[in-house]
């Protein structure tokens, strides 16, 4: 296989620069389950003391951010893969060194149409952080806002859409060589890596989803999420507000600054259960470092890159879910078990025992998220039970968001703030704004037969004229078209009165 993808064509020294780090890492034995071969004339390298999973979490971090980002996937798949490698991958960072500015300057006045100096009261030419895919530094608007510059590293995108080529080439033939990584699902995980990456390459995905998030919390003056400058941004530069807070790293250091850990803690819960069982659009990283606490107890939400979403119907089944351990109920943790393992051919036996098991440990009382996670996903892989990505992305969202506030308020309970959240839920269930979807697409149906109404009432009308025996129709006959016409007219009357509310509530 090896040689039908070094002839892969424009991709072939990518390919041979990975295996090249696959192998200086130690990881022939990985090579060879894939079906690869190390290039010619190259010695696997020594045994390392590290264990297989940390060789391979520094492999994929010295591959880069393609790499780094298929990891930070599978770490979520705590139902596919063993502790160890989980705990290992969690670890992965996208480090890069800072670059000199006029190393970027092309890219930059490229996006902006002009020298940054001139576009800006100021610039800071010093880098204020820097990632694998993009460095930021600090800018003042004309009106003296505070911004900051997100700048694309050259060169970052052919790179990792060749990864992307690659990965997927070879997801494929192990798809189709292993019954083993079937499992995986490996096509549709590599469809997931490429939706993320080329989201996280386009600034303005990120953009947008600000914007988005702002709306959401429109409602809420703790809340902040910067404001995104649109004038100057761009797919590869982004130009947002300045926020000066403090990570939630630690208790202390929020009190030393004036801020109370107990009310973070509330408000951070909210906000991500929030997100995930109102909104259905939530933070897919809320670590620390993405975070920031400011004066009057308010966080402010930083990155958003990466983005989760899941459905009205993901919403309901992740609440049973949570109601099938509170009220330690086996049979409707079963039933959204085995919704969840749809299509993956286990038995519903599987379902039932995963469910007794996890229900006997953590059912019917306080629930410890991260305990649990770590009990239910091994669960799972054990009864052969796979996972939606997007409620994965939603588990591995609320453990990291438990662990930061665990940090800063030690006696913070989550499962407690997920019971208060039920009222939110309710009050937004009953809300104008969340019918009116529903609501605008059924006046959109109803608009579509009220534009058919005046043929049906014509060809009704014709039939009840018919007489294809004696110039009458049977007494029979005009009492059903007369019903069927009084059924229509009915309907139209229905419909109006139902588009006038839809058109009133939107």
């Amino acid at each position: 296989m090896i040689k039908t993808l070094l002839i892969a064509g424009r991709d072939h020294h990518r390919l041979a620069e990975i295996l090249h780090v696959a192998s200086r890492f130690g990881l022939g034995v990985l090579l060879a389950r894939l079906g690869l071969e190390r290039p010619e004339g190259e010695a696997e390298a020594a045994a390392e003391p590290q264990t297989l999973p940390r060789r391979t979490r520094l492999a994929l971090e010295a591959l880069g951010p393609t790499f780094v980002k298929l990891g930070q996937i599978l770490a979520t798949r705590g139902d596919l893969l063993p502790p160890e490698w989980i705990s290992e991958l969690e670890q992965l960072h996208s480090r890069a060194p800072t670059l000199p500015f006029e190393d970027l300057r092309a890219a930059v006045e490229d996006a902006l149409g002009e020298p940054p100096e001139t576009a800006f009261a100021r610039f800071d030419p010093e880098p204020l952080a820097a990632a694998s895919i993009a460095q930021v530094h600090r800018a003042t608007l004309n009106d003296g806002r505070q911004v900051v510059l997100k700048i694309r590293r050259p060169g970052i995108r052919p790179r990792m859409e060749a990864d992307l080529r690659l990965i997927a080439q070879l997801a494929a033939v192990v798809e189709t060589a292993s019954a083993e990584a079937r499992r995986f699902a490996p096509a549709a995980m590599i469809r997931q890596l490429a939706e993320a990456v080329l989201e996280e390459l386009d600034f303005t995905t990120e953009g947008r989803n600000a914007d988005r998030l702002r709306a959401d919390f429109a409602r809420e003056p703790r809340v902040v999420v910067p404001e995104i400058h649109w004038a100057w941004t761009s797919e590869s530069l982004l130009v947002m507000d300045y926020i000066d807070g403090v990570p939630p790293r630690d208790g202390d250091t929020l009190r030393a600054a004036g801020i109370d850990p107990a009310a973070i803690a509330a408000l951070g819960a909210d906000i991500v259960l929030d997100m995930v069982l109102v909104n259905g659009r939530f933070h897919g990283d809320p670590h620390p470092g993405n975070l920031l606490c400011l004066p009057g107890d308010r966080i402010a939400l930083l990155d958003l890159g990466m983005i989760g979403h899941v459905s009205p119907r993901g919403r309901e089944e992740f609440i049973s879910f949570v109601q099938a351990l509170n009220e330690a109920d086996p049979a409707q943790l079963a039933d959204v078990l085995a919704t969840w393992s749809a299509g993956s051919g286990v038995p519903r036996a599987h379902a039932q025992r995963a469910a007794e098991r996890l229900i006997a440990r953590h059912g019917g009382g306080r629930i410890v998220l991260s305990a649990m996670v770590g009990d239910f996903l091994p669960l799972m892989r054990e009864e052969g039970m796979t996972m939606p990505p997007d409620l994965l992305l939603i588990f591995k969202a609320l453990v990291t968001v438990d662990g930061v506030l665990s940090r800063i308020e030690p006696d913070f309970d989550l499962s407690a703030a997920m019971q208060r959240s039920s009222l939110r839920i309710a009050r937004a269930r009953l809300s104008p704004e969340y019918w009116a979807p529903t609501l605008r697409a059924l006046a959109w149906e109803l608009s579509k037969v009220s534009d058919d109404t005046p043929r049906l009432l014509r060809a009704a009308i014709r039939r009840l004229e018919a007489d294809p025996v004696n110039g009458a129709t049977s007494t029979e006959q005009a009492e059903a078209m007369l019903s069927a016409a009084r059924w229509i007219a009915g309907a139209i009357v229905v419909g109006a009165a139902l588009l006038s509310g839809a058109l009133l509530l939107s």
